[in-house]
């Protein structure tokens, strides 16, 4: 199993993005996510999504906000993902390069239009409620099944 944080930085009306296009070996190649990765052991999720921001943008996160967990079975066909999900509005820093792909601010009303995961456009509109999630998002090849929901 593997453990990660996801988080979507938020300001002015638009969400930092990054286009997964500089290692073609990427299994994100080409689609658009937000800033995240995995947990090293012993951390904890704010400290992983504060770190991971960092690591691929050059933000430095204050408050990042807890939205959801998202369960993702046998994402890379191999092994479940487990995803704590943020958002974050308070943050310092410029933008700066990464290995992984190019940063852009896209318009929230954008964001449905990018080559986004399947999944991602179920999840990302929960984003603006006032509730939890817990969701489960299945994939089957890179091709999406289907998905449950529970809000707190």
């Amino acid at each position: 199993m593997k453990l990660a944080t996801l988080c979507y930085v938020r300001s002015g009306g638009r969400t930092l993005m990054m286009h997964r296009i500089k290692r073609p070996d990427d299994m994100h190649y080409g689609k658009w996510n937000g800033l995240g990765g995995k947990m090293h052991p012993g951390e904890t999720p704010e400290e992983c999504v504060i770190r991971e921001v960092r690591e691929e943008s050059g933000l430095e996160l204050a408050k990042p906000l807890l939205r959801g967990f998202i369960t993702f079975p046998a994402f890379d066909q191999y092994e479940d993902w487990y995803v704590f999900v943020f958002t974050a509005s308070e943050f310092t820093g410029t933008l700066a390069e990464n290995g992984e792909g190019r940063l852009e601010w896209i318009e929230n009303g954008e964001l449905p239009t990018l080559d986004l995961w399947e999944g991602d456009q179920v999840f990302m509109p929960w984003l603006d409620g006032d509730r939890f999630f817990s969701a489960r998002i299945s994939y089957d090849r890179g091709r999406f099944t289907g998905h449950q929901v529970a809000f707190y």
